[in-house]
């Protein structure tokens, strides 16, 4: 039900194009036999920075499947020790069992989907989403995927804080990690695309009005 594709842009870009039926449908097209997966499917991937020797750009399409973009940084110094005592790959991760079972996250997607969300937010959402494609700093805005993204985003997020509707909050608090990687910045001012993608966003968020 879990892929982990470790540093998926070491892959060619046909393999990367590969994925995207799977990211986008749930389905995989052998000889012209369409196999649908089991639900829950899920594609998790690692990325290396795009500088590393070997390593091919993702194309926008499959950018755009993702979910979010999380960046973990570096451990604190006593988690690394942690690490160093522990050494996990000989040991830790094969003592690891399942911390909830199939049917139970299937139970929470449903739960999920049925969080309200009243119309002032998805308009919200929706604002969000035109005040990147109008923004000059970027070439290319939030797609509707990504305004899709970002209410399913919301919904999980009241469902973590036990709630049955989405505030504000939820939708604000996952902008960055929802959006970052799916805009084009028209210039980085020497940083990273991903770091002038969150400025930018960030500049959405304090010019487009929040419901109350």
């Amino acid at each position: 039900n879990i892929v982990l594709a470790d540093e998926i842009n070491r892959a060619t870009p046909r393999t990367q194009t590969a994925l995207l039926e799977v990211m986008s449908e749930g389905s995989v097209t052998i000889d012209g036999i369409t196999h649908p997966l089991a639900q829950p499917f899920m594609l998790v991937a690692t990325q290396n920075p795009s500088d590393f020797e070997g390593t091919f750009l993702l194309p926008e399409n499959q950018l755009d499947r993702f979910l979010m973009r999380v960046t973990l940084g570096y451990p604190s110094p006593a988690d690394e020790m942690r690490i160093l005592e522990q050494r996990p790959s000989n040991g830790v991760l094969h003592g690891l069992r399942p911390a909830i079972t199939r049917e139970q996250v299937v139970a929470l997607q449903a739960q999920t989907d049925a969080v309200k969300f009243e119309r002032s937010l998805r308009e919200y959402v929706v604002a969000l989403a035109t005040a990147t494609r109008n923004h000059p700093d970027l070439q290319l805005g939030l797609s509707p995927r990504a305004a899709l993204a970002l209410a399913q985003a919301a919904r999980a997020t009241a469902i973590l804080d036990d709630r049955d509707y989405v505030v504000p909050e939820d939708i604000t608090s996952n902008l960055l990690a929802v959006g970052a990687h799916r805009v084009i910045p028209r210039t980085t001012l020497g940083g990273s695309s991903i770091a002038a993608a969150e400025r930018t966003l960030s500049q959405v968020l304090a010019t487009v009005k929040s419901p109350a």
